[in-house]
């Protein structure tokens, strides 16, 4: 008889590192996230700009809302601070089956801390655990080497596929043995 695997949740269950709290996107962290956000620096290899509060919440509603595709989970977690209990940046996972595309950006004053690292490496274990992935993907800027470095810490490398100026990388995860 086939196993029937249950539909993922569209609302992301949090997970915690050695120092951070990831924390399912909501929109009333929009107002602290622009604040994080705010430095024009984050925004040279990805493009854009700062976003203001207001256009932060909409578009936190919309990720919250979900994917119109039922077969596609847009996982969203802020990184709160635990020592503090600042918001410090966010990861994303698009999770498609066992695939899924992850991002990362953490606000400049809390960079060099190792923080993006061990967020990231963090969301692959989680999506291994709680969201039956095997294959992560980032999309980087080839000349954005703190990112490179957080993907290989997550465990990715990178491929011969580009994608609007940014090197696919990708890798394997492993499900946490059963105790």
């Amino acid at each position: 008889m086939p196993t029937i695997v249950p539909p993922l949740p569209i609302t992301p269950p949090p997970f915690t590192t050695a120092r951070l709290d990831a924390l399912p996107l909501e929109p009333p962290y929009a107002e602290e996230m622009a604040a994080v956000l705010a430095d024009p620096a984050l925004y040279v290899f990805t493009g854009g700009e700062p976003p203001a509060p207001d256009a932060l919440r909409a578009r936190y509603e919309r990720q919250r809302a979900g994917s119109p595709d039922p077969g596609e989970r847009w996982w969203n977690w802020v990184l709160r601070v635990r020592e503090d209990g600042s918001l410090a940046g966010y990861v994303q996972a698009t999770v498609r089956g066992p695939r899924a595309e992850i991002a990362w950006v953490v606000g400049t004053p809390w960079q060099g801390r190792g923080y993006a690292s061990e967020a990231a490496k963090g969301l692959a274990a989680h999506l291994a655990s709680a969201g039956g992935v095997r294959e992560l993907v980032a999309h980087i800027h080839s000349d954005h080497a703190a990112s490179a470095a957080v993907a290989v810490a997550a465990g990715l490398g990178p491929t011969e596929e580009w994608e609007d100026g940014e090197r696919r990388w990708a890798g394997n995860v492993t499900p946490p043995l059963a105790p």
